[in-house]
């Protein structure tokens, strides 16, 4: 077969004393990166590490803004927040990282929420509005990371921004195209090739299987694959390897 996609993870979750994930290695297989903002994972050391190693391997640039959790990495929902703050809270991170970039001769190129925060905007169009609305505030040409089928990408497409639909390789499907919460059996899939095998299918159907064995039909524009899980560079290994073998190319989004 004859396609491309992008390979994406979430990077730069390490702060202080504390180290999270294989950056490095995985930087050499990914051709995007989510990199946190410091409010759910991140420092500005971190984040300014994370740039430059996204520069010297020609890894396409991201925000990652997510609740400001640092305790609950982001996984807890935090309810009642207006439009405004969530609109805030995302402009704040997203313009850190800009900053950064700018700082290393680099450019944020994309947005994609983290955590807690993802699953409402898929969720609830409010929130899905608020989070366009600071994306499209701090550049109007960031490409908008979203769950494909959701919320959230229909937010994207009204306002018209540049949108990357995006296909979990470690992650189990709810019919209606959101996740299984991770607390449920079968949410995570850490065998390497049983995520390789479901991401190629995905790619190659143009649509997701979810856990009750229906599909929704959709395309795909870039596949997650998480950077805080033990098996991370051995999925993104065999993700990467599978993909190629098909005839796939990984290519940054855009």
């Amino acid at each position: 077969m004859s396609d491309r996609i992008d390979l994406n993870a979430d990077l730069g979750e390490s702060f202080g004393a504390w180290t999270m994930g294989n950056d490095a290695e995985l930087l050499d297989l990914v051709s995007s990166a989510n990199i946190a903002c410091g409010f759910h994972a991140g420092d500005p050391l971190v984040m300014t590490k994370t740039v430059a190693l996204c520069r010297d391997k020609g890894v396409g640039i991201g925000a990652h803004p997510g609740f400001d959790d640092l305790r609950g990495f982001g996984r807890r929902r935090i309810l009642g927040m207006s439009a405004e703050q969530t609109t805030a809270l995302l402009l704040y991170q997203i313009g850190a990282l800009q900053a950064i970039a700018r700082g290393a001769g680099q450019q944020v190129r994309h947005v994609k929420l983290h955590g807690a925060l993802a699953n409402m905007a898929s969720e609830e169009a409010a929130i899905a509005e608020a989070y366009v609305a600071a994306a499209k505030a701090a550049d109007p040409d960031l490409i908008v990371v979203a769950m494909a089928t959701t919320e959230l990408e229909a937010a994207v497409t009204k306002a018209g921004m540049p949108l990357a639909r995006e296909l979990y390789a470690d992650r189990a499907y709810n019919p209606d195209g959101t996740l299984v919460s991770r607390g449920q059996p079968g949410a995570m899939i850490h065998d390497p090739d049983e995520a390789a095998d479901r991401v190629l299918r995905m790619v190659e159907e143009k649509a997701i299987r979810a856990l009750d064995g229906s599909k929704i039909d959709t395309p795909g524009d870039s596949v997650c694959v998480h950077g805080d899980g033990p098996e991370a560079l051995r999925i993104a290994e065999r993700i990467r390897s599978r993909l190629e073998g098909a005839g796939v190319q990984v290519m940054q989004m855009g």
